[in-house]
Parts: C-alpha cells; sequence; structure tokens
C-alpha cells in the first residue's frame, strides 16, 4: 500500500489517515508532498491524486484508491478486522461511529480558528463563541465515551481506535493553542500524544522545514 499525505506540522487529516494505517497493522510505505509549496499547483493534478481532486491523504492499495480519512478507515478495517478500529460492544460501536462522523463533518469554526500546527505553542488566543461551543461538544462527547466505555484503558473507548484516530488532531490543537481542559480531557490527551505512532509522527512533524504563512499566527 502507499499513503500518500501533506506536511505533518499542519496536515490533520493525513494525521488520520497515517494512523490508520499504523492501526492496521499492515505494511505501507509513505509519500510525504508538500502541500502549497510553489510546486503544489502541478503536483495536485498528477495522476495519483486525481481521485480525490488533489486532497491528501489518498491511500492506493493494488488498483483501488482510497481517499478521506474515515473512508480510509473503514476500507483498513473491512481489509483487517473491524475489531482493530471500533469497539466490540454494539452500544459502545454506535457511540464511536457517530462521534467519528461527527468530527469529520463538524466543528467548523474550531478547525477555521486553530489550524494545526504541531510545531507552534500559543497562550491566551481569543476563541469565538463558536469555537468555544465546539470544545464544549468535543470535551462532552469524550467525557459520556470515557465515562460509559473507558474502563479498559486510557482512550475513548478504552483501547486505542478509530475514535482516537479521528480525535488525534483536536488533541494537537488543545496542546498548540493552550487550552485549559478538565482533568479527564487532560489525562486522555496526554494519552495520546503520549501513543507510540503520535510520538514518531510528532518528531517527524517538528523535523520539517517547511512553513506554510496561512497556518502560522
Amino acid at each position: 500500500m502507499k499513503l500518500y499525505i501533506g506536511n505533518k506540522n499542519y496536515s490533520s487529516w493525513s494525521l488520520r489517515g497515517w494512523l490508520a494505517c499504523k492501526q492496521s497493522g499492515l505494511p505501507f510505505e509513505e509519500i510525504v508532498v508538500p502541500l502549497y509549496d510553489d510546486a503544489w499547483a502541478e503536483t495536485r493534478l498528477r495522476e495519483e491524486f486525481q481521485p480525490s481532486a488533489g486532497k491528501v491523504p489518498v491511500l492506493w492499495d493494488g488498483e483501488a484508491v482510497v481517499w478521506d480519512s474515515l473512508g480510509i478507515i473503514d476500507w483498513l478495517a473491512d481489509k483487517t478486522h473491524r475489531d482493530r478500529f471500533w469497539p466490540k460492544d454494539p452500544v459502545a460501536c454506535g457511540l464511536a461511529r457517530s462521534m467519528a462522523a461527527e468530527m469529520h463533518s463538524g466543528y467548523m469554526a474550531l478547525r477555521r480558528e486553530f489550524s494545526m500546527n504541531m510545531r507552534a505553542r500559543h497562550t491566551d488566543v481569543p476563541v469565538s463563541p463558536e469555537a468555544h461551543q465546539d470544545v464544549m461538544r468535543i470535551l462532552s462527547l469524550w467525557a459520556e465515551a470515557r465515562a460509559r466505555f473507558g474502563r479498559g484503558g486510557p482512550f475513548l473507548f478504552g483501547s486505542f481506535g478509530a475514535a482516537d484516530i479521528m480525535f488525534a488532531p483536536v488533541v494537537s490543537r488543545f496542546e498548540t493553542y493552550g487550552f485549559t481542559l478538565p482533568g479527564f480531557a487532560r489525562a486522555y490527551s496526554e494519552a495520546v500524544l503520549g501513543h507510540e505512532w503520535m510520538a514518531q509522527w510528532t518528531e517527524a512533524a517538528l523535523a520539517e522545514t517547511w512553513v506554510i504563512d496561512r497556518f502560522e499566527r
């Protein structure tokens, strides 16, 4: 398998696709494509990016191509075993899938105001009412998952899975912008940031030299 991703410092969706590949346990080759550099207009027109209209991540598995992080999660879950990604308990699985889907399509104010930038550290950044509402919604979902289904480990549903993959960039954003989190959310965030794969991604992100002005404050 080949996974095309963007700059690790900035590309939140690439992080999700990469974590999904790691979670699958299957071997894959990662190909980092610098986003928004001088060659980006031509790069995104290459054949390997056409199925996604120039967006990353893109997973090629033989002749099959899957783009969009949630699509990649489902592809890999079907290819391996769904229990690798989703809780076995059907009630827990329903909540996990709903949370992942809401993360996939929602929280636009938080995304817009607090872009992913793993190298940066900010404090006292103004938060709009809309972004604050997004944060409170996320924290309420984290609290519900942890209280109802998190007894088996430090992650949302105990063991690391698809829901954690989808929320990993949010954890990164909370760290970058110095959000003050309640104890349970801080403990969960530390578990995500301390995960072996997240640590590997972070190390690579910090080593990158690319700077994309639109994502810098």
